[in-house]
């Protein structure tokens, strides 16, 4: 009975076990086929990783080449355009160096006129001073004249009179001498209008004022030592003329009428301008 046991339960425990082992190779095939699939999967994922990977390298490549190409070409430009730059500048300098230069000789040049010009201008004023045609100030002297009081005609001062006054201070060292606010000039005249003074063409009455700027300290006595000046006193003390010298600080005498430097007959030779290198007149 328990032969007929065994036999009727082995097939059964067969029947399982060969159940149970289907049941596991089924399981680990199933789970066989996913691990392969998931495996071929992750190695196209990264043969695509590579392959985009290398197309980024290749492409980096191109444009790193494409860059190096570019930025040679820049760099090849920037140069040429440093040494156009250097040669403008050097080109620049050199015309500064040169504007120096003309400056520093163009001043000199007007340092040189400069120059020129106030000789000129003291020259100028130096004549001006000696022919009566500038205003001057200065120390001199003053001296008063009158007629002597009830003089009759034939004994009043006269154009004579005063022009040997005059002479008499030209020689004693004056510098410039007014007659009554007249100045007198290289071209002035002393002379009677009957029987009234003229002096530059206008007529002026006694008591007559002569203003001489000069040394105050020599000329009035240096006056009485010439021949003019001793001539004039002598005139004096015969026709009773009254005069009175007086030192004075701080004269100021006009410039001569500008019409009497007016040219009434002479003319400036063009031969003479041009042996004197084309100077004005």
């Amino acid at each position: 009975m328990n032969d007929n046991l065994d036999r009727s339960r082995t097939p059964l425990l067969a029947l399982i076990t060969a159940e149970a082992l289907d049941r596991d190779y089924q399981v680990a095939a199933s789970r066989k086929g996913p691990d392969e699939h998931t495996r071929a999967s992750s190695r196209t994922a990264v043969v695509l990783v590579v392959a985009a990977f290398a197309m980024l390298v290749t492409v980096a490549a191109v444009q790193t080449s494409r860059n190096a190409d570019t930025e040679d070409a820049s760099r090849a430009s920037l140069i040429d355009r440093i040494g156009a730059r250097r040669a403008m500048v050097a080109g620049l300098q050199d015309e500064v160096a040169r504007l120096r230069e003309d400056n520093t000789t163009a001043q000199n040049e007007v340092r040189r006129l400069g120059e020129r010009y106030s000789a000129v201008q003291a020259r100028r004023a130096q004549l001006g001073a000696l022919t009566g045609f500038t205003r001057v100030t200065g120390d001199g002297v003053r001296i008063s004249l009158d007629n002597a009081e009830f003089a009759d005609p034939n004994a009043q001062l006269r154009d004579s009179d005063l022009a040997l006054l005059v002479d008499g201070l030209w020689a004693a060292g004056a510098e410039a001498i007014a007659i009554n606010g007249q100045r007198l000039t290289s071209m002035s005249a002393i002379r009677n209008s009957g029987l009234a003074i003229e002096v530059n063409s206008i007529g002026i009455a006694p008591p007559y004022t002569v203003t001489a700027i000069g040394n105050p300290r020599t000329l009035a006595a240096d006056l009485l030592e010439t021949p003019s000046g001793l001539a004039f006193v002598s005139l004096a003390s015969q026709y009773g003329f009254r005069y009175d010298i007086d030192n004075v600080t701080d004269i100021r005498l006009p410039a001569g009428p500008g019409k009497l430097r007016e040219l009434r007959s002479a003319r400036y030779d063009q031969d003479i301008r041009k042996n004197q290198g084309g100077g004005t007149p």
